[in-house]
C-alpha cells in the first residue's frame, strides 16, 4: 500500500462538488428564505417541489437503461445532499428527498420489474410524491417486530393489515413502500399506490416539521400480488442503518444552520457594554456546538463511506445516529439559550430549528442514505 493510499481524504469528487454547489445555492435561495413562512403556514411553499426536480437528484442512482444518469448508488453523495438541503430547512429537505429514498430502496432491494416501473414513475419532469412507510404508532417501535402484518395466501399473494405513522404525502403519494411482518420471513417491503383498495389516511400534526405533509396510514385487508413484494435480497438491518445515516446528515445540516445564526448574533448582541460572546460561558457554549457538529459530520461521512464500500457499517451508523439524537437536541437547546429571551420568541428561527431537531428520534426509516 502506497503512502497516498493511506491518506484520510474527505475531498468530494468533482461531480459531488459540482452537485453540492447547486444544492447549497438552492438551499439558501429557495429553502432558507422561505422556511419561516412555510412553518407559519404549515405547508410547503407553492411550486417548491417542482423546483426540486431541476436538482436532478432522483436521476443519479438510476441506470441509464432505465432513464437515469447511471451514477450508481452513492451513500456518500446522498449524505452530502441531505446535509446541504437540511441546512436550508429540514421539513423541505425531507419532502424533496422522500422520492429519492424510495428509488434508493428499490435500487437496493427491488426486483428488476420494480426497478423499471419505479424509475419510470419517479424520474420525470414533474415532481412525483413517493414515500417509505415503516414507522408505526405507539411506544417501542421496532422495525424487526412490526405490528403491521402481511399474510401470504395460497396463490402467493399477500393481505396487509395494520397502521403506519408519519407517512410523507399520504394520499397524494403515487408510490409507497410499506413494510410489514410476514411471520417466518420477518419484515418485508411491499410496493403499492396510495389509492389501493383498503388504504386510508388521516392528516397528522406535530410540534416540528410543520410544512411537511405527514399522515397516519391504515391498511385494512389490503390485497397485493406476489410481485408487489421486494426482492429476496431485502435486508431490514441494512435499510435501517442507511436510514440512521440519513438522519445523522439531517442533524448535521440543521445544527449547522443553528450555528451559522448564533455566531453573528452573540458577536453583535451587546450587554453591559460588550458583545455577549466576550463572556467565557457563551464562548465555550458556541465552541462546544461547533465541536459536536464537526464530530457528527465526520461520523456520518465515515458510516456513509463504509456503506459505499460495501463494508459492515451498522456500528458506525448506530453511533452516528445516537450522536445525532443526543447532541442534535443539545445544540438545539443551546441555540435557543444563547439568544436569551429572544430565543423563546418566533422573531428568530432558532425555536423552529429546536422543534425540528426534536423529531430526530422519531424518524426511523423515512429517508435512506
Amino acid at each position: 500500500m502506497t503512502s497516498t493510499e493511506l491518506l484520510f481524504d474527505l475531498t468530494p469528487t468533482e461531480e459531488q462538488q459540482m452537485t453540492r454547489e447547486v444544492v447549497q445555492r438552492f438551499a439558501r435561495e429557495e429553502m432558507a428564505a422561505a422556511a419561516r413562512a412555510a412553518d407559519e403556514a404549515g405547508e410547503l411553499p407553492e411550486g417548491f417541489l417542482l423546483k426540486t426536480v431541476d436538482l436532478g437528484l432522483n436521476f443519479m442512482p438510476v441506470p441509464e437503461a432505465l432513464g437515469g444518469v447511471g451514477a450508481g448508488r452513492s451513500p456518500v453523495s446522498n449524505v452530502l445532499n441531505i446535509e446541504d438541503l437540511a441546512r436550508g430547512d429540514m421539513s423541505m429537505a425531507i419532502a424533496a428527498l422522500a422520492p429519492l429514498s424510495v428509488i434508493n430502496c428499490i435500487m437496493d432491494f427491488g426486483t428488476p420489474a420494480q426497478q423499471e416501473r419505479i424509475s419510470q414513475a419517479l424520474t420525470t419532469a414533474d415532481f412525483t410524491p413517493a414515500a417509505l412507510a415503516l414507522m408505526e404508532p405507539g411506544i417501542g417501535f421496532d422495525a424487526r417486530q412490526l405490528k403491521t402484518r402481511a399474510a401470504v395466501q395460497g396463490d402467493g399473494s399477500y393481505i396487509l393489515s395494520g397502521a403506519k405513522s408519519m407517512v410523507a404525502f399520504g394520499p397524494d403519494a403515487k408510490v409507497l413502500v410499506v413494510f410489514a411482518d410476514t411471520g417466518d420471513e420477518g419484515t418485508q417491503g411491499f410496493v403499492l399506490e396510495a389509492d389501493t383498495a383498503g388504504v386510508s389516511f388521516e392528516k397528522e400534526d406535530y410540534m416540528g416539521l410543520r410544512p411537511l405533509p405527514l399522515y397516519a396510514m391504515t391498511l385494512e385487508d389490503v390485497s397485493l400480488p406476489a410481485s408487489a413484494r421486494l426482492d429476496d435480497r431485502f435486508d431490514i438491518g441494512r435499510m435501517m442503518s442507511l436510514g440512521k445515516i440519513a438522519l445523522a446528515a439531517l442533524a448535521v445540516g440543521t445544527c449547522q444552520a443553528m450555528l451559522d445564526y448564533v455566531v453573528p448574533y452573540v458577536n453583535e448582541r451587546v450587554a453591559f457594554g460588550e458583545p455577549v460572546s466576550n463572556r467565557q460561558a457563551v464562548a465555550f457554549m458556541v465552541a462546544d456546538m461547533a465541536t459536536e457538529i464537526e464530530g457528527l459530520r465526520l461520523m456520518a461521512y465515515r458510516a456513509a463511506s463504509q456503506a459505499e464500500q460495501d463494508r459492515d457499517f451498522s456500528r458506525c451508523a448506530f453511533l452516528a445516529h445516537r450522536h445525532a439524537i443526543k447532541y442534535g437536541m443539545k445544540i438545539g437547546t443551546d441555540g435557543v439559550q444563547l439568544l436569551g429571551g429572544h430565543g423563546f420568541t418566533r422573531e428568530h428561527p432558532v425555536e423552529m430549528w429546536y422543534r425540528n431537531l426534536r423529531a430526530l428520534a422519531a424518524l426511523d426509516g423515512m429517508l435512506l442514505a
